[in-house]
Formats: C-alpha cells, structure tokens, sequence
C-alpha cells in the first residue's frame, strides 16, 4: 500500500492548549503509513470513545474510505502493524474498530503539569477565533443577542432562560477567542409604551418610581389594563353586532358612530396618539419615556450582575432608525418581494417554489396605518449591525415560540439581496419553562424564584451548625447557591426541551443539581485548605505515584475537558458542558476513599494533592463557562 503521509504538526502544536493532541498526532503519523492516508485525515477521524473500558480514542476504520479490503480485516491489519510507543500502546481491535489506550505515566505527567500551569485557561483555545490566515490580532466577531426583556415589566421565564443560554454562549466563544459582543435588544418600544406613560398620569408615584421602578411600572401597567380590557371587550362586541346588521342590510349608521366614538375616547387610542408623539419625537414624549427606560435598564442591571452577566451593548427597537424601516420597505417594494394587502404591506412567501420558503406564510411588514412592527424593525437592525460590526456570525438566543419570526426574517434578509447578513445569521432557539410559582400570584418573576431558591438554600446551610459558622457571609453563599440551583436546572436538558420547575429536586444535594456541584467545588478546596501544600509543593510532586485505577481515570477525564469545550461549539448545548462536569465529579466522589491526602506518605500526599487540584481547576473552568460562581465554603 502506498504511503501517503502528511504532517500534523500544527496540531501537535496545539498540546499546549490540549495535552490529548499530542496522543492523536502520535496515532496519526503512524498510522498514516500503514493506512496510505494523510495523518491530517485520521487525525480529524479519532474521537473520545463512550466509556474508558472501550479505550481513550477510537477510530473507525470504513471512515478512511479504503475500499482493497473489509473494514474488520483492514482493523486487525493495521493493528498488528501499529508500533508501540511512549504514549500509547498497540489498539485492540472491536470489529471495525480501533481502540487506542493511552499510557498511565505519560498522561499524568502530561495533563496535571499543564493544567496547573495554565489554570483558567485550561480548555480555551485563542486560534479557534482568528481569522482564516490572520494574524493573532485579527480575530472573527460574533453578536450573541440574548434576554432582550420589554423594558418597565419584570423578567419572567422566558427571558430566563434566553439570558442564562445567551450568557453561556458568550462565554464559550470568548474561550474559543472570538471577539464577542453581547446585545440586550430590548423590547423598549410600541403602543404599549403610549399605555404606559397614559397609566404614570393616572396612578403613578415618584416615590414608589425612584424606590422600585419596575415593580411599580408593571403595577400601574396592570392597572390601566383592567380599564382598557372593558373598553376592548364591548368595541369588540359592536363590531360583531355591526357585522351581523350589515349581513341583513339594516340601519347601522348609529351603531357605527357608537363604534367611533368609544374607539376615541379609549385608552388605547389615547396610546396609540401618545406612541405617535414619540414616532415624531415629541420632546414630553420622549423624555418620559427615556426615564422609565433609563430606571429599567439600571435595575436590570443589578439582576444580571447576580447571574454573572454583562452586556457590552444595550439596543432595542427604538434604536432602529425610522428611514432604516422606511428604506427596507421600499427595497421589498422595487424588487417586487412586498405587495398592497388592505393598505398594508406584506411578503408573500407562500408563492416561492421552494417548498420551505412557501411554509414561512405571510410576513406583515407594514400596518395599514404607516406604523412599523417587529420584523420591519429586526431586518433594519440586523443591516445596521453587520455595517457597525462587520460580524463573522450573530446568534439570536430567542425562544421556540419566535421560530416562524426568526426563519422569516432569516428568508426575507435573503431575498433582499442581504446573503451575507442572513447566512452569518443562526437561531439558537429553546422551550419552555413549565411548572414555575411566585407569591405574586400566575406571572413568574425572576427576583421571585431567585428569592425562594435562595432562602430555602439558607435552610438547608442552617442544618449542618459547625460548616455554617465557617462561611464568612452565608447570606451572600446561599444566593450564590439559589442562583446556581436555577441555573443548573434550567441548562441540564436539551435547550429545545421544555423543563418543568421544581424547587424542592432543584435545591437537593442530592443527584445532579447544582448546589450537588458547588459542593464537589468547596469539597475539594476544603482538602486543599486541610493538607496544607504550596503551589511549589504541587508543581514538585512525583506523579508517578498515581498508579492506582481511580486516580488514571480522573487523569483520563481531565484530559479530554479541552475537547468538550471544542465539541460544546458544535452543539451549543450549556448540557455538553454539565453532562462532562456530572461525570468528573462523581468520579471524585468515588476516589475520596481510596485516594486520601491528609495522612498519607509525604511524597504520596503532593502527588494526590495536584490530582485533586488539577480536578478542582478544571471544576472550576467549566461552571465559570456556564456563568456559575463557585464557592470554596458552603
């Protein structure tokens, strides 16, 4: 067989950043003799294997296309070929399978040093973000738009989940060292925001503004409502009757004057003429409404500061220039995309030949009265920022229920000519929260859950007296705890996946919860604080006395974390993350008892310590990914 060998040694490079890359340019190189393939090839084919019994990496073999042979002949083949060496050993052969074991000792005295040494930069990798070609210093741009609450109302479920997903993704492009930029789109503009200055004239107060200016923003909003919703319900009415009159060729001129006159006088309209002094920039207007967005964004601002967010940009819809609006609409116009429906203008997908675009519906881009929406707004903004930012990818972190919005928009950016803003586009879209309560009654608050979380958290601390007087501010731990509980929940499934909230399976020890992780965190610093080492006493240490089974297959775990990161782009799912970091702490749970630190022979006890140090930095990297803090006392 011919050989075809071309060198991995760019990826071999990279063991700095993934000590297990060195193992696949060493499998590579030579096997690519034995194969006639590139090494490049088979290096991008060797994959972590299910379970350790099954080997470190596998690779199968009818992945290299070679076609001389049967793919369990050609495996028995280039396993008997194989040459042993310091890093691996010869591959077992599972039907077309090859499975490859590292070494004890050379993993150990590979991974543990290099996780030490990097400590939070182990498993991030800066070069997955340049530029193809590029220089260090030209890094890839991604938008990563998420929470996007309407300003003056609480945050609920929804925008939970989009600010705990959105948070999570920033962090893992920033680790994969693209230059991120995270966007609050806010919902800060509409007839809703007319009906809310109408409601401050009426109920409001300065006091209760300046003490709680979202909770008594939404109160008074609830307020009007409960007189707007009468209003609606009988116009509603007439207009059913009005129907029913002109069918059977009645009289129907008082019936419509009625009609108008209630429309008139209507909280609504009174909205709806406030809204239309904002559109044309009504001084009153305006200040009104910068200050109720002003007060919002700054109290917002203390929730994210609890959930370890930040935002590097705060936008909205009002944001979005009117003749950005007006030219996006004129440019569906001259290309013949839009059409008159009723005075409105709208985009008839269903037409398309593509069977795909036809699903999308119609797409209304303009009301009948001139006034802009949602979509008209999105596809302006989403061209103003590629023009700012010039962005490599943006994500729209936006729930399932706004999937034919976002596919819409995506179709009509393309349709307009915009490619390279559409195909730099990507939903990264999730369920529903289900089974939420609040003392508030059916509206599900963040601070409310938070609240709750965090004070059954501080029960639970309360039962264990002596750990208890040992943290220095156990108020301030078990909001920490609460916040990781409810995040933790909120991440465990498949972000499309619709969870039910469950407070008590949330707060347990117990299982696969969070505060079941902040324990393994402070757990293993607890062993730190009682063996007493140095850092220099860690980076001495003989590692070859790590021979025992638990012990190489913590090291075998550790060291396949920078790979997960990787694969977490892939998937964008916060549960790769979670699942690896489960894995790796009920191993830890399970060594504790074999491998003890505290007692054992000197030399014996530094080795065991750098494990368990190395283990806690890797614990540590992982919940910082997923916008946890955690906590060395609890």
């Amino acid at each position: 067989m011919a050989s075809v060998h071309t060198s991995t040694d760019a990826q071999a490079a990279s063991a700095h950043i993934n000590p297990v890359d060195l193992y696949r340019h060493s499998i590579s190189e030579s096997l690519a003799p034995i194969t006639g393939k590139p090494a490049s090839e088979i290096f991008e084919r060797l994959a972590w294997t299910q379970t350790f019994e099954k080997g470190d990496l596998g690779l199968p073999v009818p992945a290299l296309r070679i076609q001389s042979k049967k793919p369990g002949e050609l495996a028995t083949e280039f396993a008997e070929k194989f040459p042993e060496s310091d890093l691996v050993g010869r591959p077992v052969v599972n039907g077309t399978f090859l499975q490859f074991y590292f070494k004890p000792e050379s993993l150990t005295k590979l991974v543990i040093p290099s996780i030490l040494k990097n400590k939070s930069r182990f498993g991030t990798n800066d070069k997955l973000g340049l530029k193809d070609g590029s220089d260090a210093s030209s890094k890839k741009t991604i938008i990563v738009e998420f929470s996007s609450p309407n300003i003056a109302k609480p945050f609920h479920a929804g925008h939970l989940r989009s600010t705990i997903i959105g948070g999570f993704l920033a962090n893992l492009y920033e680790a994969a060292g693209w230059k991120v930029l995270r966007i609050n789109y806010l919902g800060d503009w509409g007839r809703q925001y007319g009906l809310l200055a109408n409601a401050f004239e009426m109920y409001g107060s300065e006091e209760k503004l300046e003490r709680d200016p979202i909770g008594h923003l939404f109160d008074i909003y609830v307020e009007i409502n409960k007189v707007s919703k009468p209003e609606e319900d009988e116009i509603k009415e007439l207009k059913e009757e009005l129907k029913q009159a002109e069918e059977h060729k009645k009289v129907t001129k008082d019936l419509e004057k009625r009609i108008a006159d209630l429309e008139a006088k209507s909280v609504n309209e009174k909205a709806r003429q406030y809204f239309k002094k904002l559109e044309n920039g009504d001084k009153d207007a305006l200040a009104t409404w910068t200050r109720f967005r002003d007060l919002s964004i700054e109290r917002y601002n203390r929730t994210y500061a609890r959930l370890n967010i930040h935002f590097d940009i705060y936008s909205g819809e009002s944001q979005v220039e009117k003749s950005r609006m007006e030219r996006a609409v004129e440019q569906l116009e001259a290309s013949g995309l839009s059409e008159n429906s009723k005075g409105a203008v709208i985009v008839d997908l269903t037409k398309s030949k593509d069977k795909n675009t036809k699903k999308l519906g119609k797409a209304l881009v303009k009301k009948t009265d001139g006034s802009s929406l949602y979509l008209t707004r999105d596809i302006g903004e989403a061209v103003k920022r590629y023009e700012l930012y010039h962005f490599d990818k943006m994500l729209y972190v936006i729930s399932s229920q706004q999937d034919m919005h976002v596919a819409q928009l995506f179709k009509i950016l393309e349709l307009m000519g915009n490619n390279e803003v559409s195909e730099k586009c990507q939903h990264v879209n999730f369920g529903m929260v289900q089974g939420m309560s609040t003392r508030r009654g059916t509206v599900k608050f963040l601070d409310d859950i938070l609240r709750d979380v965090g004070e059954k958290m501080h029960e639970v601390m309360k039962m264990n007296e002596k750990k208890y007087e040992q943290v220095s501010d156990p108020e301030q731990t078990a909001d920490t705890l609460g916040i990781t509980a409810v995040m933790v929940q909120d991440m465990k499934g498949k972000r499309i996946n619709d969870y039910e909230f469950s407070l008590e399976r949330m707060t347990s020890f117990e299982g696969d919860t969070g505060p079941y992780l902040q324990y393994a965190h402070a757990r293993l610093c607890s062993i730190t604080r009682k063996a007493g080492l140095t850092p220099q006493d860690l980076n001495s240490a003989d590692l070859s006395l790590l021979t025992e089974t638990h012990a190489i297959n913590l090291v075998r775990a550790l060291s396949s974390w920078p790979d997960v990161v990787q694969n977490t782009l892939k998937t964008l799912e916060p549960t790769t993350v979670l699942t690896y970091l489960f894995k790796m702490t009920h191993m830890l749970s399970s060594s504790y008892d074999v491998l003890q630190v505290v007692g054992s022979e000197p030399e014996v006890k530094k080795a065991r310590m750098a494990l368990y140090e190395a283990a806690r930095q890797v614990l540590n990297n992982g919940m910082k990914l997923l916008g946890l803090n955690p906590v060395e006392r609890m």
